[in-house]
């Protein structure tokens, strides 16, 4: 399998889907964790009214989802540039990750508006109570599986494949460098020519000649580690490099672990209640539990953020510019998560 260094052309393609990654979660934390904590603080009681109960539950999956599809086109992004490096350089050009940024975002609000426009079951009449996520079954069925049980399956394929991929890789990196022969350089030893000088001890003048060929060649033994420098030079660069490029392939693999892991952990308990509650009439469960179900979903959103910050320097830039008003997509640089 190639491998290529992505450089400038590939760090911006990654930076762009870092940065919207990091504004879906920033959405989440701004506009649908605040009134979550003021609903159940309020004892589930809703105070701001229906239409505000539908913006907000509709931006609660709208985002989530976003997050959650952002996770799976990085996935799908980082597999592309492992699988098929020279297409990756020179095919994903900004209009393509634009594309796919538009498409992520439309997917998500494809799976939030129906129930905007009667895919529903609300009871909200008015004036102050609960404010949930509609639990008609079949928009149940469908937001759960657009929204996470489908990326699970792609992520859980995706992230198979790189780690398979890079485990190859690593062994075959690993096997070239084992197999790398130091150069070698011609050597005379003293003994050689001390034994070729007694030999003819006993003829002063040819002793003499003799003498004068082994300075020689001393003087040309003094030149061959000069000679031999530049290959031992190169080679020591190129096991440098190896050792590099192994640890951070290395450092990657156990990167896609965490992502994926943190992911399934916070997620998939909330994703299991809710397409679990709607069809089990005799189930139930506190508001205690499912509050903290549904904040293990938020907290992946509030995960994202220390995990690649802490891990890949992408996210951090971008994560840093978004805080700071100083998002500027074109210039954004970084090197490739994988």
């Amino acid at each position: 399998m190639g491998h290529v260094e992505l450089g400038q052309a590939g760090e911006w393609r990654y930076n762009h889907q870092s940065g919207v990654l990091a504004v879906a979660d920033l959405t989440v934390a701004v506009f649908v964790m605040p009134f979550n904590i003021h609903y159940h603080l309020n004892k589930q009681v809703w105070i701001f009214g229906a239409v505000a109960c539908e913006a907000w539950v509709t931006c609660d999956v709208l985002c989530c989802t976003a997050s959650i599809l952002n996770l799976c086109a990085i996935a799908l992004d980082r597999y592309w540039a492992i699988h098929d490096p020279l297409n990756y350089v020179h095919k994903r050009t900004l209009r393509r990750v634009t594309s796919q940024i538009i498409f992520v975002w439309l997917i998500s609000a494809i799976i939030s508006v129906p129930p905007l426009v009667g895919w529903n079951d609300w009871s909200f009449s008015g004036g102050n109570g609960p404010c949930e996520l509609s639990a008609n079954k079949g928009y149940v069925v469908y937001s759960a599986s657009g929204s996470f049980y489908i990326p699970l399956v792609i992520m859980s394929i995706v992230y198979l494949k790189i780690y398979l991929a890079t485990r190859k890789r690593l062994r075959e990196r690993a096997n070239a460098a084992a197999k790398v022969p130091l150069p070698s350089r011609p050597v005379a030893t003293i003994a050689e020519r001390e034994d070729s000088v007694a030999k003819n001890h006993h003829n002063d003048s040819r002793r003499n000649s003799l003498t004068e060929a082994v300075a020689a060649i001393e003087l040309s033994d003094s030149a061959a580690p000069s000679a031999a420098a530049a290959p031992i030079k190169l080679t020591a660069c190129w096991e440098e490099r190896q050792r590099i490029s192994l640890s951070r392939e290395r450092r990657a693999a156990r990167i896609l672990g965490i992502v994926m892991g943190v992911f399934v952990l916070c997620w998939l308990p909330f994703f299991l209640m809710y397409i679990i509650m709607p069809f089990c009439g005799n189930c139930t469960l506190s508001a205690e539990w499912a509050n903290f179900i549904t904040w293990l979903g938020y907290i992946n959103s509030s995960l994202n953020p220390v995990i690649y910050t802490i891990f890949n320097k992408d996210y951090r830039k971008a994560f840093k510019n978004l805080l700071s008003g100083k998002v500027c997509w074109k210039k954004l640089a970084g090197s490739a998560f994988v």
